[in-house]
């Protein structure tokens, strides 16, 4: 039995992509206005926006903001409650990457990528979620990665970001699930983006950002809590977790040669 209801028709839905500029956002946003979805486009660069927005002018709005600026996102919320009435589906992907192992440990580079990853995407479900409590329908989206479930090298900052919001995203569904409020939490695995290009070391299972598009609209079509992706790489991290630490440390650094 689904966790959340599952979707079986896009058309006219309103989703908020809160990440839509780039990578994994971008592809999903593409894919979803494709499927007759309203989709309003939010990231800090405009002219992307307006690039994908271009081919759906009648179910698309742009809508730039800085994830970490709760005057941007209220006034972006804002808007699409004025256009559309409200929010269907709100998915929170805006994130930064910056591989960092302890030896780089700086206070400013942390601040700047928690403020980003935690605070940002926290401000933003602060913002969203009234508008579906007051629906009593709809659903958000909270976008981590599979380097939340356990320390990786280089993932020194990231990784615990990501560990967080695995965290808030569970308690959001005990809150909000029987309230009629439905909660996803999206853990990738590697994907070719931008951030990802940053990785000085071989990634597996290396699938593209129209692949995790797919993953993920499929996951949300089936009512989905979790929706990990690719399957033969969580799988086995999730294996993994189950370890001693003693086995757990040796293998991440068999695994990652690090």
């Amino acid at each position: 039995m689904p966790l959340n209801p599952p979707i079986q028709d896009w058309t006219g839905r309103r989703v908020w992509m809160i990440g839509a500029s780039s990578g994994i956002g971008e592809a999903s946003a593409r894919a979803l206005l494709a499927l007759g979805a309203r989709v309003a486009l939010s990231a800090r660069s405009r002219a992307p926006l307006e690039a994908l927005a271009a081919a759906y002018p009648d179910r698309s709005l742009v809508l730039p903001l800085d994830i970490t600026s709760i005057a941007e996102v209220r006034a972006a919320r804002a808007e699409i409650e004025s256009r559309w009435q409200g929010i269907d589906l709100a998915i929170v992907m805006a994130g930064t990457h910056k591989p960092v192992r302890a030896w780089q440990l700086d206070a400013g580079r942390a601040r700047e990528l928690f403020e980003v990853n935690m605070m940002g995407v926290l401000g933003a479900a602060a913002e969203i979620l009234p508008v579906l409590l007051g629906q009593r329908a709809g659903g958000i989206a909270i976008v981590s990665s599979v380097a939340g479930y356990g320390g990786l090298p280089t993932s020194l900052l990231y990784g615990a970001t990501k560990a967080a919001l695995i965290n808030f995203a569970e308690t959001l569904y005990l809150d909000l699930q029987p309230k009629g409020i439905a909660v996803y939490l999206i853990n990738p695995g590697f994907v070719k983006t931008p951030l990802t290009d940053r990785n000085e070391f071989e990634m597996p299972a290396l699938i593209t950002a129209e692949e995790a598009a797919r993953e993920i609209i499929a996951g949300l079509e089936r009512g989905e809590f979790e929706i990990h992706f690719p399957k033969r790489f969580t799988r086995a991290l999730k294996l993994l977790r189950l370890l001693p630490y003693r086995l757990y440390f040796a293998a991440v650094r068999r695994f990652t040669g690090l």
